[in-house]
């Protein structure tokens, strides 16, 4: 048995964060998330592991997403991150947009809608990548 198998079976897994036996919030193997937290490069880590998914989640549900330039997938990814992927297919008239190339139309749409009202200069910055084609 090696150290770490040793802490896992005592600490045991919890994905998702919880309250221990002392009411201190933890997360994975006996992480203590409210005296260490998670350090810069644990946090892009995760990140990279989610953007990760929502790629392939991308690839698999739009057919045109490999054919897009990489600040256009970006895009895509940025908000698929934020919202979900589930979240994100429900921009049925931006995703139509985007698939047939009118990018300035999809910028638009994306501007024109409530997940916009939300995030501010973040929906701002990415309907601009989406219409220029640069990162932004």
């Amino acid at each position: 048995m090696t150290l770490l198998e040793q802490i896992e079976r005592d600490e045991g897994y919890r994905q998702f964060a919880y309250a221990d036996s002392v009411g201190v919030w933890t997360v994975g193997i006996g992480r203590n998330l409210e005296s260490k937290g998670v350090s810069r490069e644990e946090a892009r880590y995760l990140a990279q592991n989610d953007l990760n998914e929502c790629t392939a989640a991308l690839r698999r549900d739009l057919p045109y997403f490999d054919g897009l330039s990489e600040a256009r997938q970006g895009v895509l990814i940025n908000m698929a991150f934020n919202l979900g992927v589930a979240g994100l297919l429900k921009f049925d008239k931006m995703l139509t947009a985007v698939g047939g190339g009118y990018y300035k139309e999809a910028a638009k749409e994306m501007i024109n809608s409530t997940w916009a009202r939300q995030v501010g200069d973040r929906a701002r910055r990415l309907a601009q990548q989406m219409e220029t084609d640069q990162w932004i």
